[in-house]
């Protein structure tokens, strides 16, 4: 595989991002939180790695008002930054559409480090179907599809990013670790690979029914152009339409519906607009619908006189009771007396219980459903069910076909039922999303387990050497940790471990003892860090360990000087540097291991899944320790982290005391500076952080520049610092030194300190505007004090404290300073989604299920997963090859990614 370049890999840390953003027709690009401070980063690091200035201006351009702008703005940023990394690096099919609409839909040309997506059925799920071709017309019966090139079963699982098939050379780490195994390789199975231009699912919508005006429009921007791409885009929530009520029981801030007859239209002035509003009335009241935006031809769609039966939600608007946009459906005859609720007629829109669909507008809802509805009474019959029948008879789970219909047009339920995503059809898309998640995890585990690897030694002499080093007496999760490490390192497959600790709880130490085990056995071990401030840290710490006992530890990260850059690469490539410590300089493709035994990746989330891989296959099948300071809830953990055995650390080290942690208004700001003014006197030094104000890296630097001369001038005896995400390398650093050697007593800072910054005489953390935080970013904050034997203390300053909502969601941090119980409550507070934030997890994406509500199916599709797999490894048997189908189709070929998830 051709190595990643410096820019490449900074780059491609926008891709997950941005495929997010656009997946589903835009569907979640309203939920990328922080993407703008993100964008600021990359064009910052790009700059550094060779990237023009014209290329950088235009980067930071593009990803500008992206926070704060609407879904159309973010549309266009989101196709406009697409374009820009189609000069570096590949796209997936979904970015590539966005750069060029006319590209055909077909697998690229294998390039480095990049995923391919390979064909797949359209039947399996919407995304490929929106990989077909137009047709001119839905064909009434589908094409029998034409077999392509043989595959071998292995292969499937084998695909590695930017390699078209395995590598053949013996000694090769794709051929032997990316597989799912010798015994699986060497049967040889066939399958048909199904065109995505055939099958009734590729159908244009256009056929279904005419597309023009605004839902044209809306269609287009979101990529729903195919029959499958509308059927397997689900509604968010549902709306009762069944029973109308009087316009006078409509409540304020809920959703109603009504009927009513015009009795007022016209335009009216609302502050310095003019809007267009109609005056709805029945016998028990009146109700404005209120249009802010709108076109000229909407004066002459309503006449007084006429009934309509409408929806939306009921709002004040200077005393006036309104609804905004509401739908409206024309009743052409009076309904008679008690059956007002029949008066729309059997439609898609009223008269039944209706969905609610993501990314629409109000207006747009209406014609969608209409759509929807179209498409499944003619083609829902084709969607191929790809899970075994007995397992859907066992689990009593619905037909894919008839689910898809349940959950656009439900019927025979409640309302409380289905906003709970509780009915069975809801179940059965939940259980299929969390299924090929889990199937793809244990296709992932299995691969490790049957792929050769080193079984290092561990005899009583390597024991002592490795144990020694460590300058105090491990806790007894520490050591429990350690065991189970050590164990895999015996034996004779690929480790793929995940260590998760709260922040001090030792878990470095751990990764040292296991790293010299491989010394002692004559490898290599490699530590990659998210940054240079964490590399160096890690790197003093092993230096002051191991050095007296005569091993080398070397340093590699980019802002080494250059001549020293290349004698420590000179050092790792003759072996001498036996422990490497390093940041993604680690990646570049000078830098070579002539026997890499073991990596150790920290804080792992900080990196994606192909720059992980890049690392590994540096060596030939080393074993993998991730770790993190974050901690994941079970849930999460189950669903990133499937593939890998899981080790934790809860038990704090002897003499750690925990953090006290204290809420403050602005009103009591002086109390806390005469708070941090106590512990200044005590000779400790403090932190103050400043979040992203306005999600912009801009005016966080601005806040935070500002916030470093205003406690200035509060503590004119003590020396402030300031840090951001804009300074050089080299400023940061001096920044850090300067800290740590106690020479300012106060750093100001944004949020680049949330990892990797050690200064145990460090007893105070101020935290500004804290309810901008999630739980799991203030407690990493949190960690950086108390890492000394002194009592430490969290101030976190917050506005007025009038949401009450934000005071209780931070009381938790008052109450606890268990990490996992705190990842539990933001989990359950912000959702997955937020909790992962940009970051590429390599893992399919939830659009159903929630990790919180689904906790039973995510056990249960666990547990299938692994009972399928450990019966059937390469997917061989007639009845799973529907299967084998849409789980390409769900990971987009990504399977083959075995050890770097």
């Amino acid at each position: 595989m051709a190595p990643i370049s410096p820019l490449q890999s900074v780059l491609q840390t926008l891709v997950p991002a941005l495929s997010y953003g656009a997946r589903d027709g835009f569907a979640h690009v309203g939920t990328l939180k922080g993407f703008e401070h993100l964008v600021q980063s990359v064009a910052t690091r790009s700059g550094t790695e060779g990237a023009g200035a014209d290329f950088v201006t235009r980067l930071v351009e593009a990803g500008e008002g992206f926070d704060a702008g609407d879904a159309a703005h973010r549309r266009q940023a989101v196709a406009k930054l697409a374009t820009l990394l189609s000069e570096f690096v590949e796209l997936p099919e979904s970015l590539r559409r966005l750069v060029d609409p006319r590209a055909p839909r077909m697998t690229p040309a294998p390039m480095p480090a990049v995923v391919a997506p390979p064909p797949a059925s359209p039947t399996a799920a919407p995304k490929r179907a929106a990989a077909a071709k137009p047709a001119a017309k839905a064909p009434a019966t589908p094409k029998r599809p034409q077999p392509k090139p043989r595959r071998k079963v292995g292969e499937l699982f084998a695909e590695e990013p930017g390699v078209s098939e395995p590598s053949k050379r013996k000694d090769s780490h794709l051929e032997v670790d990316l597989k799912l195994g010798p015994r699986v390789a060497e049967t040889e199975v066939v399958y048909p690979t199904i065109s995505p231009s055939s099958g009734p699912l590729a159908t244009p919508l256009s056929t279904v029914t005419p597309l023009r005006g605004s839902i044209a429009q809306a269609l287009a921007s979101r990529s729903i152009t195919k029959v499958g791409e509308a059927l397997f885009f689900f509604p968010r929530t549902y709306e009762d339409r069944r029973e109308p009520v009087p316009i006078a029981r409509l409540k304020l801030g809920e959703r109603g519906v009504s009927i009513g007859t015009v009795k007022i239209v016209g335009e009216a002035p609302a502050g310095h607009r003019r809007v267009f509003r109609i005056v709805l009335g029945d016998h028990t009241g009146t109700i404005a619908a209120t249009w802010y935006h709108y076109q000229p031809w909407l004066r002459h769609r309503y006449k007084v006189g006429e009934r309509y039966l409408f929806s939306g939600e009921v709002r004040a608007f200077k005393g006036i009771r309104e609804i905004s946009h509401p739908e409206m459906e024309l009743c052409p005859e009076p309904p008679a007396e008690g059956a007002e609720a029949a008066a729309s007629g059997p439609d898609a829109n009223f008269g039944r219980i209706i969905p609610v669909y993501p990314g629409f507008e109000r207006h747009e809802q209406r014609s969608f459903r209409i759509i929807v509805q179209k498409a499944a009474e003619q083609f829902a019959s084709a969607i191929e069910d790809p899970m075994p029948q007995d397992l859907l008879e066992r689990l009593g789970l619905p037909a894919l076909a008839d689910a898809v219909k349940a959950v656009h047009f439900p019927s025979g339920t409640d309302l409380e039922t289905l906003v709970a995503h509780q009915t069975p059809a809801q179940r059965r898309l939940a259980f299929d999303e969390l299924f090929f998640i889990q199937l793809g995890m244990a296709l992932r585990r299995k691969g490790v387990r049957l792929a050769p690897g080193i079984a290092f030694r561990l005899d009583a002499a390597i024991r002592a050497r490795a144990t020694v080093r460590v300058p105090f007496e491990l806790t007894h999760d520490q050591q429990k940790a350690l065991a189970e490490i050590l164990g895999d390192m015996q034996r004779p497959e690929p480790m793929n471990r995940l260590l998760q600790g709260d922040v001090g709880s030792g878990k470095t130490a751990v990764a040292i003892v296991a790293s010299l085990v491989a010394v002692e056995n004559g490898y290599q071990a490699a530590f990659m860090a998210p940054t240079e401030i964490l590399a160096e840290q890690h790197h003093r710490t092993l230096e002051a360990w191991l050095k007296p006992a005569g091993y080398r530890v070397a340093l590699l990260t980019a802002g080494v000087p250059k001549k020293h850059k290349d004698e420590v690469k000179q050092a790792i490539a003759s072996g001498q540097a036996q422990v490497v410590v390093g940041t993604h300089a680690l990646l570049q493709g000078d830098v070579s291991f002539p026997r890499l035994g073991l990596v150790v990746i920290d804080e792992q989330h900080r990196f994606g899944v192909l720059q992980r891989a890049a690392l590994m296959q540096k060596g030939v099948r080393p074993d993998v320790l991730v770790m993190t300071a974050t901690p994941i809830p079970r849930t999460l953990a189950m669903t990133l982290y499937g593939d890998l055995d899981v080790s934790v650390i809860r038990q704090m080290p002897p003499g750690r005391q925990p953090v006290k942690t204290r809420l403050f208004s602005e009103r009591m700001r002086e109390k806390v500076y005469e708070l941090v003014s106590k512990e200044l006197a005590k000779g400790r030094q403090a932190f103050v952080v400043y979040p992203l104000v306005e999600e912009s890296e801009k005016s966080d630097l601005q806040s935070a520049t500002e916030g470093a001369k205003k406690i200035a001038a509060i503590f004119p005896d003590h020396p402030v610092g300031l840090l951001h995400g804009r300074m050089s390398v080299e400023e940061k650093d001096g920044v850090m030194h300067a800290f740590r050697d106690r020479r300012i007593h106060i750093l100001v800072s944004t949020t680049v300190v949330e990892v990797g910054v050690d200064v145990p005489n460090a007893s105070v953390m101020v935290v500004e505007a804290a309810e901008r935080f999630g739980l799991s970013q203030l407690h990493q904050l949190r960690g950086r004090v108390g890492r000394g034997e002194e009592r430490s203390h969290c101030f976190l300053v917050g506005a007025t404290w009038k949401n009450e909502a934000a005071y209780q969601r931070l009381g938790v941090m008052v109450e606890t300073n268990d990490g996992f119980v705190i990842a539990e409550k933001d989990l359950e507070i912000r959702g997955p989604g937020e909790l992962l934030g940009t970051r590429q997890s390599g893992v399919p994406g939830l659009v159903v299920a929630n990790l919180m509500r689904d906790q039973d199916l995510l056990q249960l599709a666990r547990d299938e997963a692994r009972r399928l797999v450990d019966e059937d490894p390469p997917l061989e048997k007639p009845e799973h090859v529907p299967l084998r189908r849409a789980l390409d189709e769900r990971w987009e070929g990504k399977v083959g990614l075995a050890r770097v998830s």
